[in-house]
């Protein structure tokens, strides 16, 4: 098996300080959160960007400041949320990837998503794949159901995406695909030829999933975007808490976790600067 990927998901778009009083919010925060992750085994960031008052925003002056922070205080590979909020525009969904980052999400399709509808249609998601094609952005391709993985099968013959891809299956979404081990044993079945994939269980699906990831030679994605939880009723302390308890299993289970500079070989990736955005 390759070394295992822990990518960090700090702060999403929708988790507040009431549901976690630990929430990263300003460039500073998540910076700190990222740093502990990454001396915790994580050698990814995902990055959903916020305002002072918490909201969510995808302005990639933001975006470039997060990361100028990450940067002063550790390696790690960036990858910037496309997915953004519900109901941004998908101009304002793209905008971070003018900082070119080495990696960016790219949701395959739309889905429920608990009391909202996550709207990806084909022909924005084929400008997205484009755009990240065209300023060198690897796409993690996130899949919450198992047609979206027909979708990506269908883009790589059209050439819109390089194989091998990079795959994360977020699971467990109110509206979407199950966060249990049958599904993630049938999209693991269904993968592309030679691709790379992860999996995010959302909730109480995130550390059973990620037990059989490391098992089964997937990667594993942890945070606060995803479940606000060490153990039920327990709120986790940090970010950095939840991806220490991976790296833990992981090397109890004899696989080692990748440093930013393994995952890079692993996911074909070269080491990136954020571009100055006006």
């Amino acid at each position: 098996m390759d070394q295992l990927i822990i990518t960090a998901a700090v702060t999403g778009a929708e988790v507040t300080r009431e549901q976690q009083p630990a929430l990263p919010l300003t460039p500073d925060e998540i910076a700190a959160a990222t740093e502990a992750c990454v001396e915790a085994g994580a050698s990814i960031v995902h990055l959903h960007a916020r305002r002072p008052d918490g909201t969510p925003t995808q302005d990639p002056v933001v975006y470039r400041e997060i990361i100028t922070a990450i940067r002063a205080r550790c390696d790690v590979i960036v990858q910037v949320s496309t997915g953004g909020a519900v109901g941004m525009t998908p101009a304002e969904r793209l905008a971070p990837v003018a900082v070119a980052p080495e990696m960016a999400t790219l949701s395959m399709g739309s889905v429920n998503f608990g009391g909202d509808v996550f709207v990806n249609h084909p022909a924005e998601m084929k400008w997205f794949a484009r755009k990240m094609k065209e300023l060198g952005v690897k796409p993690e391709l996130e899949i919450f159901d198992s047609g979206m993985l027909a979708t990506a099968e269908r883009w790589i013959r059209q050439g819109l995406l390089d194989s091998p891809v990079h795959v994360d299956f977020v699971l467990g979404v109110p509206g979407a695909m199950a966060g249990t081990p049958e599904s993630l044993m049938f999209l693991r079945s269904q993968l592309p030829p030679r691709a790379t994939w992860t999996v995010a269980g959302i909730g109480p699906a995130q550390l059973p999933l990620a037990v059989m990831a490391i098992v089964l030679g997937g990667h594993v994605r942890v945070g606060f975007e995803d479940n606000v939880f060490f153990r039920k009723g327990e709120l986790a302390t940090s970010n950095a808490q939840l991806v220490a308890r991976i790296a833990r299993v992981s090397r109890e289970m004899e696989r080692p976790v990748a440093t930013p500079d393994e995952a890079r070989a692993i996911l074909g990736l070269a080491r990136r600067l954020p571009v100055r955005v006006p």
